[in-house]
């Protein structure tokens, strides 16, 4: 298995992605970067307004963009967008530049996490349950593709999960 110097975590909405990576950036002594916020600060605007304005697929060729610079990096740990893995040349940058993590988590803890959160444009539908189940249907099999590790989060601390990825880096 591979160890890179830059460590990619992928996983679906909810999964914890951000805050996992946040924590295991610091553990590694790693800068941390998030794809989506980086979108963000690049366009000014948050991402419920880019799919307003420019769709799903403006949103994507943003993403495409900033995943390719940002995996040229080093010394990383890159937190990145549910949908990451929908494009063939994102999901190369991810497999052949450094580690990837799968942050996995069931259905059920998955709409709980998200079902407050308004910034989140692909479950604003009539029930955002059903469509969360399609997207992890669609996904998972994509982010499987890519793992070099996989991690369950459900019901964990953030500290327990960081510190199970740690444990089994170090072993790497």
């Amino acid at each position: 298995m591979k160890i890179s110097s830059n460590i990619f975590v992928v996983g679906p909405m909810g999964a914890g992605k951000t805050t996992i990576g946040r924590h295991l950036a610091k553990v590694l002594e790693k800068q941390f970067k998030d794809s989506d916020r980086e979108i963000e600060v690049r366009t000014g605007a948050d991402i419920p307004l880019i799919f307003e304005l420019e769709g799903e697929a403006g949103f994507r060729r943003r993403e495409k963009a900033v995943i390719a610079e940002l995996t040229g990096g080093e010394n990383l740990v890159l937190a990145t967008g549910g949908g990451v893995v929908l494009d063939r040349d994102n999901r190369s940058h991810l497999v052949n530049r450094g580690f990837v993590i799968y942050l996995q988590a069931p259905l059920e803890q998955l709409v709980e996490r998200t079902s407050r959160d308004r910034n989140r444009p692909l479950l604003q539908a009539e029930d955002p349950r059903a469509r969360l189940a399609a997207i992890l249907a669609e996904r998972d099999p994509l982010y499987r593709q890519v793992a070099d590790l996989i991690v369950k989060t459900d019901h964990r601390t953030v500290r327990s999960v960081v510190k199970e990825i740690h444990k089994r880096l170090s072993r790497l």
